[in-house]
Formats: C-alpha cells, structure tokens, sequence
C-alpha cells in the first residue's frame, strides 16, 4: 500500500507515553513503550510481518460452526499519553503489516488524574470519549485522523476490529500541564514539551526536529537532539520557542551531549513577550532582548548559566554560530501572575469547565 503522510497540524510528541494492558492474543509484551523512531520490518527465519510494532494473535470464532470474528469482535490497547493534552491528530502506522493488518480501527480517550491501573480505567464510572469512529485502514500505510474535539485526555483506547497489527501510533497534539502542580514547583523547566513549551520554528531541520531538544530527560544519541546541516554560508541556525506561559527566566542549561565533532561552537538566547503585541517570527524585531550573549559552547557538555534580571517573556531564540546540534535546552523560570492566570484558565477549558475562547 502506499504510504500517507500524518495530518498537518501541531506536531507535540511527547516520548513518556506507556501501554499499560492490552486485550487479546499478545505476540509483543504488554507495558513496552512505544517505539520512538521509524517502524522497520523484521527479516528472519519464521517471523512475522511487521515485528518492530505490536501484532495480536488472530481472533476466531467461538465455534467449529462458526469460525469467523464476530463483527464485534475487536482487540484494544490502552495508552497512557506521554503528557496530558488536547489531542489534535492522530497516525495508526501500518508499515510492514500487509497482511496482518487490521480491518479497521477506532480510538477513545478518557482523562482520569493520577496513576490509575488498568482495572481502574475500565471501571464502569469512567467515561470514554470517541476520537475516532470505527473506520476502514489500509496496510503498510500511515493512516491519518484529524482529532475537532478540544479536551485535555491523560490516557486512550485503541481498538484493532478484528485483531492485526500496528506498527506505531502517533498522537499529535497541545499538551495541557497541571497549573496547580506547576505553582507548587515555582522554578520549573518553562520550555520543556511535557510543561506546555514548544519549538515553534526552526532555521534547519535536515537531521532531526527542533521538537527534541526539549524532550525529556537527557539524549543518548545524536538523533535524539537537534541538528543541522554543515552551513556553507556566512549565516548561523536558530530554533525559536514558546513558553508555557509567560515567564520570568532564571537560567538556562544548553546541552551538547553526544555531539562531538559537530556541536556549535558559539550560542546566544534571547527573549521576547509577546503580550506587548510583538511578532516573535519577526526575528529583526528590536522587542527580542539578549538573555545570554554570544557564548564559548563545548562538545558533549551541559553548559549552565544564571540569567541575572531577564525580563518576562513569552518566547526564547537560541542562536547557534554557525551550526551543529543541541541536545537539550532547559529554561528555568517561575510563571508571572499574568502567566499563571493565562495557563489556568486554558487548563479549565480544556477540562471543561469554562466555554471555548470563542464562545466566552
């Protein structure tokens, strides 16, 4: 089959998510984390289609006399998301499965706090929301599903009708932290993907995207940070971010780690607040401030620097000379009183408890 791209939108992914149970036949082990990169098939003495994603064992009849699934018959898997959030996309990845691929497929989502278990999330006071209806797929294809419903959801429901096998699931989205869990840490990472921070546009993006220099915890490869290309001009490549909310930095960590022969060799940062009404896409706008100047940047280290009297801001620029790669930018800060109110009252929508924007 041919392979489709997922749907345009907001690309947040972020990499904490878990399979905590599935149901049917398991020929991959359940609570394996989803698989960050690419699906790739399997070549070996006896193996299946599309062993670098999860395949279930197929589903018959009950009886000799009936030996077909029932048309109800489904297999699922629940899905812990990385982060919670508003679900704007949705890709069920059939690469490699051409013949044990699913029917068709559906994915509910529910928004349950804590740490529940399997049991708990299939209790029956907990309530399901239907993302995508029961549609048609096709194999070794990336099937894409635009997600209109606007709520925060901490955990999902994918059903194989009648079994088969996905070779990875993608969730794309706004990720939507606890406002109250944030106040109580003060200082927090402001930029990182799982707090609500984003790569909002880049200079490059020939090796990686911008998107995994704010992933969690530290990379272990290359491939895990963002790089660019060897620049064979007088110019240098960027990456602009934005904040959880409005914020006021307090330091900032830039990490090189496993790039070696290729770590920039200068950066600077710089700030803006984009509640006075500047454009942070306009980077010749005199509203960005210097946070940190043109700094000595190392390989494979974790540079940290105090930002003594940065301003509150609502966007940040790394500028790396003339390129190379960043593992992972930090930005620790503590949300202003308007940052607080402004990221507050966006959870209570996405929860449900106050009109869209729109409407209010």
């Amino acid at each position: 089959g041919e392979r489709r791209p997922a749907p345009a939108g907001p690309q947040a992914q972020c990499r904490r998510a878990a399979v905590p149970d599935v149901g049917g036949g398991r020929l991959v082990p359940r609570g394996r984390p989803p698989p960050g990169g690419p699906p790739g098939a399997v070549a070996r003495a006896g193996g299946r289609e599309g062993g670098g994603g999860g395949v279930r064992g197929g589903r018959g009849g009950a009886r000799a006399d009936a030996p077909h699934p029932a048309e109800d018959d489904h297999d699922w898997a629940l899905i812990r998301l990385g982060a919670p959030g508003a679900v704007h996309g949705i890709v069920v990845d059939t690469a490699h499965f051409r013949g044990n691929y699913p029917q068709a497929v559906s994915v509910e989502a529910t928004a349950v706090e804590g740490t529940p278990s399997p049991e708990e999330l299939l209790a029956d006071d907990v309530v399901w929301t239907e993302l995508v209806p029961r549609t048609r797929i096709g194999g070794h294809a990336a099937n894409g599903f635009p997600v209109s419903i606007r709520r925060r959801f901490t955990h999902l429901r994918l059903k194989q009708h009648p079994d088969g096998g996905v070779a990875r699931l993608r969730v794309h989205g706004e990720v939507a932290p606890d406002p109250a869990w944030l106040a109580v840490l003060g200082t927090f990472d402001v930029v990182a993907l799982e707090h609500g921070g984003a790569a909002e546009d880049a200079s490059d993006r020939f090796y990686s995207p911008p998107a995994n220099s704010i992933q969690p915890g530290r990379s272990h490869r290359m491939d895990e940070g963002w790089e660019t290309r060897r620049r064979r001009d007088t110019g240098h490549d960027w990456v602009r971010y934005r904040l959880t909310a409005q914020a006021a930095p307090r330091a900032v960590e830039i990490d090189t780690g496993c790039y070696k022969g290729n770590a920039p060799g200068w950066a600077a940062l710089y700030g803006l607040d984009a509640t006075s009404g500047a454009d942070p896409a306009d980077h010749t706008s005199p509203a960005w401030t210097e946070l940190l100047p043109r700094t000595r940047l190392q390989p494979d280290t974790v540079h940290r620097f105090v930002l003594d009297g940065a301003p509150p801001v609502t966007h940040v620029r790394i500028d790396i000379y003339p390129d190379g790669g960043v593992a992972r930018l930090r930005l620790h800060g503590t949300l202003t009183e308007h940052g607080a109110q402004r990221l507050a009252a966006r959870h209570a929508e996405l929860s449900g408890w106050l009109p869209p924007r729109s409407a209010r």
